[in-house]
């Protein structure tokens, strides 16, 4: 399952809770990978890779370079959730992808509130890839599901209908 949508928009408040409730699964959040600031192609482009050989490299954040390998369980359910984890090369590798909708402004405050002043100084730098990567891409329109980001407990019952898991 792939969860994408703009930042602040809610997407991994719902990928935690449908893993959470969702015995098994593994997640990766896209956040632990981008090679920085401005790698949200990047990140992006490893999302099909990461389908197909279940393994994934972090990026260490703080030194500014790649970090540990992840070995992902084939047997066991993937959630992959970020910016860009909707593309056409990625959207064809599972069958459900959920964009998560949300004003600018609301999306804004979310994020800043969340991340602070660690983020404050990047928000306009990131928000421009991700103009870029959708307008290139289109997530919303490659999505088997868009939900609302306001509401996420409406958000995972959207969800879980669609994918007929029982959590």
């Amino acid at each position: 399952m792939l969860i994408d949508g703009r930042s602040g928009s809610g997407k991994t408040e719902l990928a935690r809770a449908l893993a959470d409730g969702w015995p098994g699964s593994q997640l990766v959040r896209l956040d632990d990978l981008y090679p920085g600031w401005d790698g949200l192609d990047e990140g992006s482009r490893v999302v099909a890779s990461i389908l197909t050989t279940l393994r994934w490299r972090a990026w260490d954040w703080a030194a500014g370079a790649p970090g540990a390998w992840h070995q992902l369980d084939a047997s066991a359910p993937i959630i992959i959730e970020g910016v860009g984890a909707i593309s056409s090369t990625s959207r064809p590798l599972v069958d459900v992808a959920v964009w998560v909708e949300l004003d600018d402004a609301t999306r804004k405050v979310r994020a800043l509130e969340r991340d602070g002043d660690a983020y404050a100084p990047y928000w306009d730098r990131w928000a421009a890839q991700e103009e870029l990567f959708i307008s290139r891409e289109n997530p919303r329109r490659l999505s088997t599901l868009r939900v609302d980001g306001t509401d996420t407990i409406e958000a995972l019952g959207s969800v879980r209908r669609a994918t007929r898991h029982t959590q």
